[in-house]
């Protein structure tokens, strides 16, 4: 991709310039990339929809610059950024927290300010990290997942995982997944009385409760589809730790809900970043600023059903203004995840 958009960018400029002058142009990079009407932006492939729809459209109308959206992991767009160090053609990456960190360590982002993203200084606490090398905008909260048929009370408890009536009836997953760490982190905090900003920490005692959750498990699940199709079925009868935005488009067809438990609900690690010597900074910049806006995350709520960082955006349809919500230490996360997943293969097999 990096090579086609240098090609693009080089074919244009000699179409509408003068030999003399095109040459000149292309010995000065910046002036070149301070004409360009493209904009492109890494980011998962699961946000095309949105990103090449909604956003594009706004962003366009706005600045007359066109988003080139390029979907896949956040490790691929890791990778593309190491290999374009010297010449990034990237202007603008959202990745998971976990991967930004990785990208920070090897001097690949930007730092914002206020200054440069107004919309920074509107964000809820926990949102911007590491002196501001990235922010999170709208992040996929993880409650519990129920099937309505099974339990028409709902699901208005993360403690209420451990009592004995839902035996064999839970799914919850894998440690190896992103949502899977909220469950352990939930269980340290009702092991331990802490408050969740702290019990996250305490991962010792987080094992030492979950582990009294094996007998009430149906699976644990690596796969999403999996888990919903047996919590559709009324096989399993709840998914503690999904992610909204795999259950509330489905609502409205299936017998499947949403609950934000009374605890608290986690939000996802959705960051978003300015690459390091990316083109078109001014331009980058102001997609960052948009996508940090309460006016955009009001926008796409209907589209991602995530929770949203501004704190002058609307909570999402179904959540009371004054959920609690929590952000895990993904910096600790990263350092420790390798021996948490093996410690719960031994520990978490039924």
């Amino acid at each position: 991709m990096a090579k086609h958009y240098k090609t693009l960018s080089r074919r244009r400029v000699l179409a509408s310039t003068g030999a003399g002058t095109a040459a000149a142009l292309l010995g000065f990079p910046s002036i070149v990339r301070a004409q360009a009407k493209e904009l492109v932006v890494g980011g998962a492939a699961g946000f095309a929809l949105w990103m090449n729809g909604t956003v594009s459209a706004a962003f366009e109308a706005k600045y007359k610059t066109k988003i080139v959206y390029e979907g896949t992991k956040s490790l691929v767009n890791l990778e593309k950024m190491q290999k374009n160090k010297d010449k990034q053609y990237l202007s603008v990456v959202m990745m998971d927290d976990p991967v930004m960190i990785l990208a920070v360590k090897e001097g690949l982002l930007e730092k914002l300010t206020p200054a440069m993203v107004p919309n920074l200084a509107k964000l809820r606490p926990g949102t911007v990290h590491m002196d501001g090398m990235w922010a999170n905008y709208l992040q996929p909260w993880q409650g519990i997942a129920y099937n309505t048929k099974s339990l028409p009370g709902g699901f208005p408890s993360w403690a209420d995982c451990y009592d004995p009536k839902f035996k064999g009836r839970l799914v919850i997953p894998s440690l190896q997944n992103t949502e899977g760490l909220a469950n352990l982190v939930m269980a340290a905090a009702l092991e331990t009385g802490k408050p969740i900003e702290q019990a996250q920490f305490d991962i010792d005692a987080g094992f030492k409760k979950i582990k009294t959750l094996k007998p009430n498990l149906l699976t644990v699940y690596t796969q999403i589809p999996q888990a919903l199709n047996l919590l559709e079925q009324g096989e399993a009868w709840a998914i503690p730790s999904m992610f909204s935005s795999n259950v509330i488009p489905k609502e409205k067809e299936s017998p499947m809900k949403m609950s934000a438990p009374k605890e608290g609900i986690f939000v996802g690690p959705a960051g978003i970043c300015l690459v390091k010597g990316g083109p078109n900074q001014e331009m980058a910049l102001a997609l960052i600023d948009m996508l940090l806006s309460a006016d955009m995350q009001d926008t796409l709520q209907p589209e991602t059903f995530a929770f949203p960082s501004n704190t002058a955006a609307k909570p999402p349809l179904g959540l009371a203004a004054d959920v609690k919500v929590y952000n895990l230490d993904w910096g600790f996360v990263a350092k420790e995840r390798g021996e948490w997943v093996k410690r719960w293969d031994r520990e978490m097999a039924i």
